[in-house]
């Protein structure tokens, strides 16, 4: 750092593209700058920049408009993109997939990383290739990776039995005792920063998809508050999960810097409480509400949400549940049209501030609550928020953290479950590293002959 608003930064001389452009400045400065672009999705990584400035071929500087300790975490997940392939490929702004637009770089890529992309065909087979030009060093000797989506648990877990693939995640809960007792191959399993929870439509005044008119029951606190209550977690760990989950009052995992213990106490499960907090609110005889639920994205996600439906039966609320591909779910989540939904987040940065500005910050056209689906809105927040972002002082930021997730917690203001635990299925032939960000990196992967 230059100031406590500019980081400068040198650029490893001699990196080039995977197809032999060199890596400079110019193709720092235009990443950044495409991040910003109508459709993008990563808005609020860099809506806090000043100015991005390049000081010669391979440095640069980025001044932001306050301090911002977090920020080398936060750009490492900005991910270069050469300017001229951009160019020339059409590809200068990102398009907006949640409208069903595409460009270029939907289906191909032009990275600087240990492998490269070959094949592109979604849903199909994705095919990556060892970049023998990489600047660093790949530790192991997989040279081919190949992708292939398998929805069907029990067709992935056969095929991973029987050696047609050799590497699979998640393995279902159900089958991890049988690939560990198989002679061939092994569960690699360890926690997940990832945690799952629910989310309600709390702006519009009248839900899409509900029998209630003329209102929104999820803008009444008591009935959040009651669907809270009526969730019988402990059960979802115990019958849906077996045992791989840890509830959560926080939606932010263990590991992630900001979670404290003595606030990650939840609510009792407490199906009578619920019932009266639901008539209190108006709703004696509960409502009807669609659900929107992933089927192949998180661990057991149809499962867990057909759990959450019986148990808000017990008080009288008829969940319409609609339980699809994420291919179709996400984008229509992500153009928040939904009134009640199912999502799993990982702050990438290891830090909660991630989380604040991606889940809880009221929605803005900046990309500030990007993935607050419901619209949750609470102006404290917003401010902590800003302020946390900018805060050097640890114990001064540590202490808004808190204070956020107490406003959040008492507004209730999201439905936290729970952390899904990782569970990797593989041949006893890989070695390979496990992240609990449930990030699988190539470069680590090694085949045994």
């Amino acid at each position: 750092q230059t100031s406590p608003s500019v980081w400068r930064f040198e650029l490893r001389k001699g990196v080039q593209f995977h197809d032999g452009t060199p890596f400079t400045a110019d193709d720092v400065l235009f990443s950044f700058a495409r991040t910003q672009a109508d459709g993008s999705d990563m808005k609020s990584y860099t809506n806090d920049f000043k100015e991005v400035r390049k000081i010669d071929d391979f440095t640069v500087e980025i001044e932001t408009k306050t301090p911002f300790p977090i920020l080398p975490e936060v750009i490492s997940l900005v991910y270069m993109m050469s300017k001229k392939w951009c160019e020339t490929n059409q590809a200068v702004k990102p398009v907006d997939r949640r409208k069903g637009i595409e460009n270029a770089a939907s289906f191909r890529a032009n990275g600087t990383g240990p492998y490269r992309l070959r094949e592109r065909q979604p849903n199909v087979r994705t095919t990556f290739t060892r970049n023998g030009g990489y600047w660093g060093k790949i530790e192991g000797n997989a040279q081919d990776v190949v992708f292939t989506p398998i929805g069907n648990d029990a067709t992935r877990v056969a095929a991973l039995l029987s050696g047609e693939i050799d590497v699979m995640e998640p393995v279902p809960v159900q089958d991890i005792d049988r690939v560990n007792s198989n002679a061939t191959t092994r569960v690699l399993a360890g926690p997940e920063l990832r945690t799952i929870f629910l989310g309600m439509d709390q702006k519009r005044d009248e839900l899409l998809y509900s029998n209630v008119k003329g209102k929104n029951p999820f803008k009444d606190k008591r009935v959040r508050q009651a669907f809270y209550q009526a969730i019988d977690i402990d059960g979802i760990k115990r019958t849906v999960m077996r045992g791989a989950s840890t509830p959560s009052a926080l939606m932010v995992a263990p590991g992630i810097n900001g979670f404290l213990a003595e606030q990650n106490k939840r609510l009792p499960y407490d199906p009578e409480a619920a019932k009266k907090l639901m008539a209190e609110a108006g709703y004696p005889n509960g409502f009807e509400v669609a659900m929107n639920c992933s089927n192949d994205r998180y661990v057991n996600d149809s499962k867990i949400c057909q759990a959450v439906a019986a148990n808000l039966s017990r008080i009288n609320v008829k969940i319409n549940l609609q339980a699809e591909t994420k291919g179709t779910y996400f984008p229509k989540v992500l153009r928040r049209d939904t009134s009640f939904y199912m999502l799993g987040w990982t702050p990438s940065t290891y830090d909660a501030h991630n989380a604040l500005n991606a889940i809880f910050a009221c929605v803005d056209d900046k990309g500030a609550g990007q993935f607050n689906l419901g619209a949750y809105c609470n102006p404290k927040v917003d401010e902590l928020t800003k302020k946390i972002q900018s805060e050097t002082d640890k114990a001064k930021r540590s202490a808004m953290i808190r204070e956020v997730f107490d406003i959040h917690a008492a507004d209730i203001g999201h439905l936290p479950l729970h952390q899904q635990a990782l569970a990797w299925g593989m041949s006893k032939k890989v070695e390979l590293v496990q992240l609990a960000d449930n990030f699988m990196f190539f470069k680590w992967v090694t085949i045994k002959k």
